[in-house]
């Protein structure tokens, strides 16, 4: 399950409702920023904005590649860890507007992390260090510390126990 706050909304749906969620002018800051970020070729500039500018932890060495798109509304919501590779036009959100409600939650990326190509990531989940996502998933529950994740639904396709032992298997055979 993923760990999200749920917040009620009367009459429209809670897109409606959105600059009594979030000031108008973060907003459009925010999407400044993200804009500039998804057409930087300069990580250290990229993740320089996102973290004075969104207030994102991000750790060192981290890569967010061309087209990453952040949440907009709550992107101080995200965390990456160190060294980790975030694909092309991946996207990353911190909430969700739904039709009674709207729900946020933080989104935390581990160390060392490879995350592939046009994946989306949805509020409220973890991705454990060590851990490789597979281009093109959905993930919307928490993914293992070492495992390799893929598909729509997400599942996990090897446990870190069995890349491991992939690994040792591809090192004895060499």
């Amino acid at each position: 399950m993923r760990r999200t706050k749920r917040y009620p909304v009367e009459g429209a749906n809670s897109l409606w409702h959105v600059y009594k969620t979030v000031p108008f002018l973060k907003v459009v800051k925010n999407f400044v920023v993200i804009q500039l970020g998804r057409y930087t070729p300069f990580l250290s500039i990229k993740n320089w904005m996102y973290r004075k500018l969104l207030r994102m932890k991000v750790g060192e060495q981290t890569s967010f590649a061309l087209m990453v798109m952040l949440d907009v509304m709550f992107p101080e919501k995200i965390s990456v860890g160190r060294n980790t590779v975030i694909g092309y036009n991946t996207t990353i959100l911190a909430h969700e507007y739904l039709i009674k409600e709207y729900r946020l939650g933080e989104v935390k990326i581990g160390d060392e992390v490879m995350i592939g190509a046009n994946s989306t990531i949805l509020p409220g989940v973890e991705i454990g260090s060590g851990a490789i996502v597979s281009a093109g998933t959905l993930v919307h529950k928490d993914v293992p510390a070492g495992s390799f994740v893929g598909g729509n639904p997400m599942r996990i396709i090897y446990t870190k126990e069995e890349m491991d032992k992939r690994k040792a298997e591809d090192e004895f055979f060499q």
